[in-house]
């Protein structure tokens, strides 16, 4: 499948994880103060030739267990999000560089070859452009960032909790402004169950792995 993928991920992003092609994970969360639900495991698809780069460092990380132990810190009916680390950083330090690992908005769009990377659809002037991977669906996976600079995610993700009336698909204030890299496509109904302090007990590659080019984990351990 790496053989195959379309397209050429641009030069200066080319030593980072990239996945070229898709991958499937699980997620365990342990649920707390729930008595109707103990734990759950959401499956979760990652699309990887319409947003290799973000969808590699997510795997990357994920093989690095980064997100193993970690406790859910937002959840507030509108998305669940994690991946903020103990500590000052608000993201990925990378033991090789000492500096937080950041990545571009990437954004795949019907009709384009390759993603746009590091400028919002908005930005481009492109308002009436359709996302390849769009906030449509309950539990749409995406990279949180800072909202003015562009290419300042690492390692925080959030799931959508969707309200079809407050987001309709590629007209919302997320779409062409956050990367979506994935969908979790089991158990997602789950997600609305979760709140701040469940414990993701694990992620665990289940397929796609081969797919990973450049893993840094291999690397630093």
């Amino acid at each position: 499948m790496v053989e195959g993928f379309p397209y050429e991920v641009p030069e200066e992003y080319q030593s980072m994880p990239v996945l070229k092609g898709r991958a499937t994970v699980d997620m365990k969360v342990k649920v707390k103060d729930n008595p109707n639900i103990d734990e759950c495991v959401f499956r979760i698809i990652l699309d990887g030739y319409n947003a290799p780069v973000t969808a590699g460092n997510f795997l990357d990380l994920v093989e690095r267990h980064f997100y193993d132990g970690m406790e859910i810190q937002r959840a507030d009916g509108f998305v669940v999000q994690t991946g903020d680390p103990e500590g000052p950083a608000e993201g990925f330090i990378d033991p090789s560089t000492e500096k937080t690992r950041t990545i571009p908005l990437e954004i795949m769009v019907n009709g384009e070859k390759s993603p746009f990377y590091g400028t919002t659809l908005e930005e481009l002037g492109l308002y009436k452009a359709q996302t390849r991977l769009p906030f449509n669906a309950f539990g749409t996976m995406a990279m949180a960032r800072e909202e003015f600079e562009s290419n300042s995610a690492s390692s925080q993700v959030f799931w959508l909790l969707k309200e079809s009336e407050l987001t309709p698909s590629n007209a919302n204030i997320l779409d062409g402004r956050y990367t979506v890299f994935g969908y979790i496509t089991e158990n997602e109904d789950s997600l609305a169950d979760l709140k701040v302090g469940d414990v993701i007990e694990s992620i665990q590659v289940v397929s796609g792995l081969n797919n990973l080019v450049n893993p840094s984990y291999k690397i630093a351990g």
